[in-house]
């Protein structure tokens, strides 16, 4: 195990660090989402001019990902690289560590981590932890259902997703399938939140355009099927706007099944709640989240597996400790509850609980974090939408430009926005693609050639 290179105590307040002049204050945070990318970019901004304090940024993976754009690469509407910023590029002074998170001592103010192709561990010592994990899907312990089910959380997901898309229309084209196209052009989505309703939209659109390229397969073999638990879909949009939506899937061709949940999935069949049985071989699953494992051996209070935290977002009993995101509970104050956890308030928990690391460190005064909703968008496909800002609702073509115009505007460097907002005029003109590509992570592939060596050695 290879240890942190300063190790020694930490500066977690004003008066320690000023005792400690010469040794660089480390702030430490965990995961690559919105609230921790945020957070890292604030740091460097609120300590510019520092060179006695270290930000490093522990993230799985090397980017990035801008999940909201998630489900039009699945679609084929975006191609996958202009979705991801490399954190090299994102960030300036702040480091990134690559890998994964074995473990968090709260006691020795460390994390472990391990990376490499051998997965070998680091341990990163810290004086200011900032716990971005996010969250992890949640299949709630229905038979088959994790098993069967894809999801829609990453970019491996996507590129899964449309490749199963495709894959099935390939197989279902062929001579050999005749007589079992049906469960082939299936295609169930669990979850009618922005998520599910978002990625139905997009694959709904791309199976019905995409059908006409194959001779032996027609529109009214696909089947798009959403479930939701809920009476209308969107239920965080109202039941307008959710009555919207519903009409506009359903009018191009999704069948929609409401005040139902899934069961189990076996066998290629998918089990309903009110006795339905749908015959499909892709599942995708959007129905809910679950909170990072890594949160449940912490020693500190939590609320449905999510971290408590005060209004600054410190870990109250825990100084120097903080959390924000999806793995956060923070309180309402003015509205009561907990805020939701959504990227535009991921977005601001991380810029906030930067302010405030800051200021522990330079003794300055901490800031509460207060933020109210600005609004929610959905895109449904065909250039039309549902929306609700400032407590107005938009829906149809005007939506849709108000979810393009919102989320490209988000979407960091410009670099970035350009290339989306060229794959969109693109895509004005030009059917979608529809090729398969396989795409495998480094450490997969490099696994894999060093087992077909390791093969080929024992061959001789």
């Amino acid at each position: 195990m290879n240890q942190a290179e300063n190790n020694d105590p930490g500066c977690g307040s004003p008066a320690e660090y000023e005792a400690s002049k010469g040794r660089a204050c480390r702030v430490l945070i965990l995961g690559g989402g919105f609230g921790g990318i945020y957070a890292a970019i604030e740091l460097e901004r609120a300590l510019r001019g520092r060179d006695d304090i270290n930000i490093t940024l522990v993230t799985r993976d090397n980017h990035f990902l801008f999940t909201p754009m998630l489900h039009e690469v699945a679609a084929s509407d975006l191609e996958m690289n202009t979705i991801v910023n490399p954190l090299r590029k994102l960030l300036g002074r702040a480091k990134t560590f690559t890998g994964n998170i074995e473990a968090i001592d709260l006691e020795r103010r460390c994390v472990s981590v391990a990376h490499g192709f051998d997965r070998h561990v680091h341990e990163l010592s810290y004086d200011h932890l900032i716990v971005a994990l996010g969250s992890s899907t949640n299949f709630f312990g229905l038979p088959g259902v994790q098993d069967a089910a894809l999801t829609i959380k990453t970019l491996d997901d996507a590129i899964e997703l449309r490749n199963r898309l495709i894959t099935n229309l390939e197989e279902a084209s062929s001579e050999c399938t005749a007589g079992e196209r049906q469960p082939l052009l299936t295609f169930v989505v669990v979850g009618a939140g922005f998520a599910g309703v978002e990625t139905m939209g997009g694959i709904n659109d791309f199976l019905r355009e995409a059908i006409r390229f194959f001779p032996n397969l027609s529109p009214e073999l696909v089947r798009t099927t959403l479930i939701s638990s809920e009476e209308f879909i969107l239920p965080e949009l109202g039941n307008k706007l959710g009555a919207y939506a519903q009409r506009k899937l359903a009018d191009r061709g999704v069948e929609i099944v409401t005040r139902a949940r899934v069961t189990a999935a076996r066998d290629g069949r998918v089990e309903l709640s009110d006795g339905r049985t749908i015959l499909a071989t892709t599942l995708i699953w959007a129905a809910g989240n679950a909170p990072n494992p890594l949160l449940a051996a912490l020693p500190i209070a939590k609320s449905a597996g999510r971290i408590l935290v005060n209004d600054s977002l410190e870990v109250e009993g825990f100084p120097g400790v903080w959390a924000v995101g999806d793995c956060a509970l923070i309180p309402d104050r003015k509205n009561g509850g907990c805020y939701p956890p959504t990227a535009q308030h991921a977005i601001r928990e991380g810029r906030c609980v930067a302010r405030n690391v800051a200021a522990d460190i330079l003794g300055r005064r901490r800031k509460s974090f207060r933020f109210s909703t600005l609004g929610r968008l959905a895109a449904i496909g065909r250039r039309t939408g549902v929306a609700n800002i400032f407590g107005l609702n938009f829906s149809g073509f005007l939506a849709w430009w108000l979810w393009r115009t919102v989320y490209l505007f988000k979407l960091p460097r410009l670099e970035k926005k350009v290339r989306v907002a060229l794959d969109w005029t693109l895509d004005l003109c030009f059917a979608k693609d529809f090729a398969c590509v396989t795409a495998r992570s480094p450490l997969n592939l490099m696994t894999s050639k060093s087992a077909a060596r390791k093969g080929a050695s024992r061959a001789a």
